[in-house]
């Protein structure tokens, strides 16, 4: 299937002619989101709507169906339309982590039901601490928690989210022990490490990039190189945990049987939009990392990052129940 997608988007590369927009159902387009307003997820799917648009020649809006950690969002579009005119804006979490978790109902499974459309960009990750607080640095951190097993906390978006697993991969990694702290959500969470009542939270740089220039959070990491070039003096994680490197990504999914065709629209109109420098400005200055991935690179990084998120729950043996 993936390779067959993958073959009618590479048709459609050279341009988005007329014949490939007309796959696509002459109306008003949706992007669905499973989280609230403001939300980098949310901010995502408005700007790559908002991009993609003069493109298709159709509006497209983005709509929000908020809870259950993305699913209310992939159900309304696994139930809904097939036809390309409804797609799933689909997180990391949503698509590799959720399925793997032990005890958690899903109404749909995204393995399944949504396929692959397209990547749009790396989220990168950071470590963050409270700014004026006791650690300033990576080192100092990790050091604190080995001479107090236990003493240490960090906090998460949740139990089962990428902020819980991401400390859990970090304490079996650098051989600590942290006292998790769920929150629900990543803004409650910073607020609390900013109150100093937590000590410390690996997560999506853009649920704290303000906080962080506003020069209330200390970045002491980062996940992986993508924002290098924005923080140019703060190290890597894998400088102080080697081997360890932590990002996430939000694409593109449709409900299985879309057409192939207006697959290859959307991926295609997808890759153009990143190209432009402004919508590439407002990606990085969110945290994020311009890239495209098509069907088939795209359905890659999933299953390579469901076994690894696999690997981590297995390991912590956390469960949803």
């Amino acid at each position: 299937m993936l390779k067959r997608v993958l073959a009618a988007a590479l048709v459609a590369c050279a341009a988005l002619a007329p014949p490939a927009r007309a796959q696509l159902p002459d109306r008003t387009l949706r992007i669905i989101g499973g989280f609230a307003p403001g939300g980098t997820s949310d901010l995502v799917a408005r700007l790559v709507a908002n991009a993609v648009a003069p493109l298709l020649e159709r509006n497209v809006v983005v709509e929000n169906r908020t809870g259950a950690n993305g699913f209310i969002a992939a159900e309304a579009v696994v139930r809904g339309d097939t036809d390309g005119s409804v797609l799933f804006q689909c997180p990391m979490g949503t698509m590799t982590i959720s399925p793997e978790l032990p005890g958690l109902p899903m109404p749909i499974d995204p393995r399944k039901d949504l396929i692959p459309v397209a990547n749009v960009a790396l989220s990168s990750y950071g470590a963050v601490v409270r700014a004026g607080g006791p650690y300033s640095s990576m080192e100092d951190f990790l050091a604190a928690a080995r001479a107090k097993p236990g003493g240490l906390s960090y906090a998460s978006a949740g139990i089962g989210t990428a902020q819980h697993l991401s400390g859990e991969r970090l304490q079996r990694m650098a051989g600590i022990k942290l006292l998790h702290v769920p929150y629900r959500g990543a803004a409650p969470a910073a607020l609390d490490i900013m109150a100093g009542r937590a000590d410390f939270m690996v997560t999506n740089l853009g649920d704290v990039i303000s906080q962080v220039q506003g020069g209330k959070l200390r970045l002491v990491a980062l996940g992986d190189a993508s924002m290098k070039s924005a923080f140019p003096e703060v190290p890597l994680l894998s400088g102080a945990v080697p081997g360890l490197e932590i990002a996430g990504w939000f694409g593109l999914c449709g409900p299985r049987g879309m057409p192939e065709a207006a697959v290859s629209a959307w991926a295609e109109a997808t890759r153009r939009a990143l190209q432009d420098a402004a919508l590439q400005k407002q990606l990085r200055d969110n945290g994020l990392t311009p890239m495209f991935e098509g069907p088939e690179a795209f359905g890659a990084r999933m299953a390579r990052d469901r076994k690894a998120w696999g690997e981590v729950i297995a390991a912590a043996g956390v469960r949803v129940d």
